[in-house]
């Protein structure tokens, strides 16, 4: 019996209002384990990147229950889950979400500055060349590759140490070598580190490296390979 890190019980989500209201997320429930890494997939409009949104603390619920790390995020203030989010869950986006006008040390140094950090510059610098841009640390993002740029957003991620690390389509705006050199580093790290992997890709070949694969279609989990038995956290 293994215990589950992230929980969602019965999970619905409508997006919109009156007649372009769309029904995202019906009822699903999910439980993963901490230390594994699971692919999301599914057709566009499924619900998997809303699913993965909500596992970020960064869609509300209209019901059920989102428990991650022992926290109930449903039961949080926005300002209180924001601050959860900053220290135990890292994300990375298909499209980067750099700050144009930072350098990369910059990118990664600022939410560690904003979370209270005094070491934030020393912290970003060290990140910066774990995912070997040791060089690159002065240069703004327009000057850099896009996988250079999703480098960035992956120290920028794992800098405040996260137990989560959450990742909407990190290869969908780079090559197919690109892409997998980062698909590499991501793996690497959530090794490294013991982190909980979760994302959300296109790429058959990218969700079959995870340790399990959840298919999503219609708001609902279509199916579930690998899923663990759980004991039920407290």
């Amino acid at each position: 019996m293994t215990k589950s890190v992230i929980t969602l019980d019965h999970i619905e989500l409508t997006l919109g209002t009156g007649a372009s209201s769309v029904h995202v997320l019906k009822g699903i429930s999910l439980a993963i384990v901490g230390g594994q890494s699971v692919g999301i997939v599914g057709p566009s409009g499924s619900g998997k990147s809303t699913l993965l949104m909500v596992l970020a603390g960064l869609e509300r619920i209209d019901s059920g229950s989102v428990e991650i790390a022992g926290q109930k995020l449903e039961t949080m203030s926005e300002d209180a889950t924001a601050a959860f989010r900053g220290k135990n869950i890292g994300i990375v986006f298909q499209s980067f979400h750099l700050i144009p006008n930072m350098t990369a040390l910059e990118n990664v140094a600022v939410p560690l500055e904003l979370a209270g950090h005094p070491d934030a510059f020393e912290i970003a610098r060290r990140e910066l060349a774990a995912v070997g841009l040791a060089d690159r640390v002065t240069h703004y993002p327009g000057e850099l590759s896009g996988g250079e740029q999703q480098r960035v957003a992956i120290a920028r991620a794992l800098a405040p140490s996260p137990k989560i690390l959450i990742a909407d389509e990190p290869t969908g705006n780079l090559d197919t070598t690109t892409g997998r050199q980062i698909a590499d580093l991501l793996f690497q790290k959530q090794k490294d580190l013991g982190l909980t992997l979760v994302l959300v890709t296109h790429d058959p070949a990218l969700s079959a490296r995870c340790d399990r694969e959840i298919k999503v279609r219609s708001g609902l989990i279509e199916a579930d390979e690998d899923a663990p038995q759980l004991k039920k956290t407290a």
